[in-house]
């Protein structure tokens, strides 16, 4: 499968398949609804079955986009998924049941952004103490908030 194979597929299926430059990845901007649908769509149609990444941006006014990266390196078919939570929204679907790569990388995400990730199998925090107040790469945590030292 080519990478305009892909492409073709996707906007088929789902639209909005951009590519990115020539040696970048599709870029996939899917509403939170599909989440969870289209990380099934890539692994078992496009054959990504390898997850790269996931991670959040903070778009302070805008909201939180959740941001995840998954490859077929059979066919050198890379994907850029992104949803945006929008305003005041903090969840999403978990694509840990499709990819066990997820599992750490989503609770990373709850713990730093304060996402919850709908289905995930563990979610609690992995950096952090258990006492930790808030999810410091949020744009509204205060950077004079205190928090115990490490030892």
């Amino acid at each position: 499968m080519t990478t305009d194979q892909a492409a073709a597929l996707i906007n088929q299926h789902f639209g909005g398949a951009q590519a990115g430059d020539v040696s970048g990845p599709l870029v996939v901007t899917l509403p939170p609804d599909q989440w969870l649908a289209f990380g099934r769509f890539a692994k078992e149609t496009l054959g990504c079955r390898f997850f790269a990444f996931s991670t959040a941006v903070d778009w302070k006014e805008q909201g939180l986009e959740v941001v995840a990266r998954v490859d077929n390196l059979d066919d050198n078919v890379s994907i850029m998924m992104k949803t945006r939570l929008g305003p005041g929204v903090s969840t999403c679907a978990s694509l840990a049941p499709v990819y066990r790569g997820a599992d750490w990388m989503e609770r990373e995400c709850y713990d730093m952004f304060g996402i919850r990730f709908e289905g995930h199998p563990d979610l609690r925090r992995i950096l952090l103490t258990d006492d930790w107040d808030g999810h410091p790469l949020l744009k509204s945590y205060a950077v004079d908030t205190p928090y115990p030292p490490y030892r």
